[in-house]
């Protein structure tokens, strides 16, 4: 990629051991977008020599759209950040590497930006069970909130400058903690649009990990 071009949006991805087929799926995910203007940045924190090599293979085959940075591990919110750094894009945005866009996503995110600065949205939620609609109360572990009532991390969009002057925090519900911290200086808001598809129902992934720690701590 040209590192002087300008582009409009930078999808940022922080990738840790997570299944290849599922980064595969994520990515085609993006690829797919029916708005193109677009880099994508696969943010490998320090995954498996295995994973790492079937991530930068993958990647090579879109060097147009793709950049792929491998780093020492340092958890998801540091390395989202690090990706702030690298990114090219007008507008920054997150995607998980266990999920997926649908293809209007980043369209629908662009349209709802005249007056806003920072958005976040809803999500098509993929569950085995009731239960998994449910995590940890950042206020209060000890009780569970509904998913459509959090701030998600990977919904997250909005104008560069709002994810290089707050950064997250590594901290349990750093997604809330940067959004809160957003409305304090910037027009935020929140859709009711579900264009990403976040799956709870993978026992491996980021969130099921912390629910499942935090239960332990009671």
């Amino acid at each position: 990629m040209n590192q002087d071009s300008k582009i409009t949006v930078s999808v940022l991805m922080a990738v840790y051991n997570t299944p290849f087929s599922l980064v595969k799926r994520a990515i085609k995910s993006v690829l797919n977008q029916n708005f193109q203007d677009f880099e994508l940045l696969v943010l490998d924190d320090g995954s498996d020599l295995k994973l790492s090599m079937s991530l930068l293979k993958y990647c090579q085959k879109y060097q147009n759209k793709i950049s792929y940075i491998r780093m020492q591990n340092c958890g998801q919110s540091k390395a989202i950040n690090r990706g702030v750094h690298f990114s090219r894009g007008k507008y920054i945005t997150i995607i998980d590497a266990d999920d997926e866009y649908k293809a209007n996503h980043l369209s629908t995110c662009i349209g709802e930006m005249e007056e806003s600065d920072l958005i976040s949205s809803l999500t098509e939620t993929i569950v085995n069970q009731e239960a998994d609609y449910f995590v940890p109360d950042k206020s209060d572990l000890q009780k569970n909130i509904h998913v459509d009532d959090c701030i998600l991390f990977a919904t997250l969009f909005g104008k560069k400058e709002v994810f290089k002057n707050i950064g997250f925090k590594n901290m349990y519900s750093a997604d809330s903690h940067f959004y809160e911290q957003a409305a304090a200086k910037y027009a935020v808001k929140k859709l009711k649009k579900r264009t990403y598809i976040y799956y709870r129902n993978i026992p491996t992934s980021i969130t099921a990990k912390i629910k499942e720690e935090r239960i332990t701590l009671f």
